[in-house]
């Protein structure tokens, strides 16, 4: 199995370095193409990659294609892909609001799987969502998923509308995570602790609860009335998220990356 990752920047060069570390790819080396001089540079020096700058080199004898470019990008990535394609490739979108069927319209072929990566990929915690069109076979859909666990974990949905709703979750999760943090990182700073200290005491918090929650069967409530006795500090804290509507503001958040993920699939 020959695989192409088009697209070495962020996630491209994520789920290119897990694939191409994994145990899957023993006969051939993971194929990687990119128009950057310097970062085909830097790639060229890591040996677990055939690296190209021109597409008919690589694309018309891979056997599973990975896209990895930014969506804007797209529509004339394809125009110049076509022409060198067959009718036994499948193509997998990392991109965020391409439809399947627009690949398919741009592309002219029939076997697309679409996903939703995360940034924690990078170290091997990501969650990915991917969904196919009909033309795409079980055993093709098992091998397509084996590839994208090598970056963590993913998970089968039924429709594209729920790769939508992955964006609003898990997509651009990572990112309300980070902003939490980042807000009490700003109090701990602010009530006298060292940068050090700051982010000590935050990162352990939010491991240890991670690591919590996911050894034990007790949802997110059941911890917070575990850890909040009444008239205490952590019930002060509870009181004023609730107070303030902070959990309908997570909601709304979520719901509006969901929102915009709809919308960049129309246009």
């Amino acid at each position: 199995m020959k695989v192409l990752v088009i697209g070495a920047g962020n996630m491209g060069l994520t789920y290119a370095e897990g694939m191409a570390n994994s145990p899957l790819l023993t006969k051939h080396k993971l194929r990687i193409f990119d128009t950057d001089p310097k970062k085909i540079e830097t790639l060229k020096q890591q040996s677990q990659f055939h690296v190209y700058d021109t597409l008919d080199d690589c694309l018309p004898k891979s056997d599973l294609v990975f896209i990895a470019v930014k969506p804007y990008h797209s529509a004339d990535l394809f125009k110049i892909m076509t022409p060198m394609l067959n009718d036994d490739q499948i193509f997998v979108s990392l991109m965020a609001g391409v439809t399947i069927e627009t690949i398919q319209q741009q592309l002219g072929k029939s076997k697309v799987v679409r996903t939703m990566p995360n940034l924690p990929a990078q170290v091997g915690k990501g969650v990915t969502s991917y969904t196919a069109s009909k033309s795409v076979s079980r055993v093709e859909l098992l091998m397509v998923r084996n590839l994208l666990d090598t970056t963590g974990t993913s998970i089968h949905v039924n429709t594209e509308k729920f790769i939508d709703a992955s964006t609003g979750i898990s997509g651009s999760g990572p990112a309300y995570v980070f902003y939490f943090m980042q807000s009490m990182l700003d109090a701990a700073l602010k009530m006298g602790f060292s940068a050090y200290d700051s982010k000590v005491l935050v990162s352990n918090t939010f491991e240890g609860a991670i690591e919590l929650f996911n050894q034990n069967d007790m949802s997110p409530k059941s911890w917070i009335e575990k850890v909040a006795s009444k008239g205490g500090t952590t019930q002060a804290a509870i009181d004023s998220m609730d107070d303030n509507n902070v959990k309908q503001l997570i909601q709304d958040a979520a719901y509006a990356a969901f929102d915009r993920a709809v919308e960049l699939g129309k246009k």
